[in-house]
């Protein structure tokens, strides 16, 4: 299997977490970490669910992975992410040691790698990770948009419904 069919593979599984996510209304981004083409950790974004603001699916699946090989140290692995991650992310791989980044869509508000800006290359780190960008940035893309558009129609909707029951009430 060659790298790009690799990572395709695991953005694949990655996407189908970012659906979790969406399931309990959660903006839709999924990781996992892999090792050796093994998967040591899985995440989605679970930061409304969990009351947590760290709780991306970054930080879920580098948690999970911890726990799996029983260390903090990440090293040797690849975490593949449906979205360019925040600065809050693109730290926690540093810090986790994660040798490769590999992401689907371009985060342009808030994406720390390469958007808006380019944490992950700043000199003063002492670890350094390789970033891949655009591996099925068009799915990726499209799942977020598809999240969006829902949510702003059911808003709409939901603000439609008010008015007319407040219109009701009035009667």
């Amino acid at each position: 299997m060659t790298t790009l069919d690799q990572d395709i593979k695991f953005m694949q599984r990655a996407m189908a977490l970012a659906s979790q996510a969406e399931q309990l209304g959660e903006i839709p981004v999924g990781a996992v970490l892999v090792r050796d083409g093994e998967i040591i950790g899985e995440g989605f974004n679970q930061a409304i669910t969990r009351h947590d603001p760290t709780a991306h699916a970054e930080v879920m699946a580098l948690r999970d992975a911890g726990v799996q090989v029983e260390n903090y140290r990440l090293i040797n692995t690849t975490l593949y992410v449906t979205l360019e991650p925040c600065v809050m992310c693109s730290g926690s791989l540093v810090h986790a040691r994660v040798d490769r980044l590999v992401y689907g869509a371009k985060d342009y508000k808030t994406g720390a790698v390469e958007s808006v800006m380019q944490l992950l290359r700043h000199d003063s780190h002492n670890h350094k990770v390789e970033c891949i960008g655009g591996v099925l940035e068009q799915e990726c893309s499209q799942q977020l948009s598809d999240f969006f558009k829902r949510r702003r129609e059911e808003k709409k909707r939901l603000k439609q419904l008010r008015q007319t029951q407040n219109a009701k009430d009035n009667d």
